[in-house]
């Protein structure tokens, strides 16, 4: 069936969100046809205000409304330690955590030879310039994902970083609460072996 072309260009746009297929694109917009014209509105504006509203902080790399952002601004962080993500919404999740309390920086991706991705394309010199102008960062802690681009965007870090005399430190990584040994990976019984601790 056709549909008319303004539904036909609403489901094409949700398609575009990750996830979203076309069965589900068209769920959501005949759901949207059936809001009240203020929700959509708002819904509208929220997209725009998303784009326009929001920008990367000068030194964090973060998501902000202002420059620098919040977690930059406040003295009562700890200004020694910096940690590595790669999205914001890395920093959302640390942040809903409560357990740190450091800095952070946002690198926007991760190498990735496979899509022509290499240093420059992300937020590496920002960081090593950072580094170089705040003789107070003691400690840049790696917390990239444990993927193939995540591991050697941290290892490249980490070179970059050690004749600076700065620690680099990675997260933990092993078995996970309530998991099967039998059914974890070599490198994940790997890591949970290097990462061991006293009890």
């Amino acid at each position: 069936m056709q549909y008319p072309l303004p539904i036909a260009r609403l489901i094409e746009s949700y398609m575009k969100l990750p996830g979203i297929g076309e069965k589900t694109a068209t769920r959501i917009a005949f759901y949207t046809l059936d809001m009240p014209e203020d929700d959509v509105e708002q819904f509208a504006q929220s997209l725009k205000d998303v784009k326009t509203l929001l920008h990367e902080c000068s030194i964090c790399g973060n998501i902000t409304e202002t420059d620098p952002c919040a977690i930059c601004r406040d003295s009562n962080r700890d200004q020694s330690v910096v940690m590595v993500v790669e999205q914001p919404k890395d920093v959302m999740a640390f942040e809903e955590m409560g357990e740190y309390d450091g800095l952070y920086h946002v690198l926007h991706g991760v190498l990735s030879p496979m899509e022509g991705k290499g240093p420059e394309d992300i937020n590496i010199k920002t960081l090593i310039t950072r580094l170089q102008k705040n003789d107070e960062i003691k400690e840049v802690i790696i917390a990239l994902n444990s993927t193939p681009e995540g591991e050697s965007t941290a290892m490249y870090i980490a070179k970059l970083l050690k004749p600076a005399g700065i620690k680099v430190t990675r997260l933990a990584s092993g078995l996970a609460v309530g998991t099967d040994i039998e059914y974890a990976n070599s490198i994940t019984l790997k890591r949970a072996v290097q990462g061991r601790i006293n009890l």
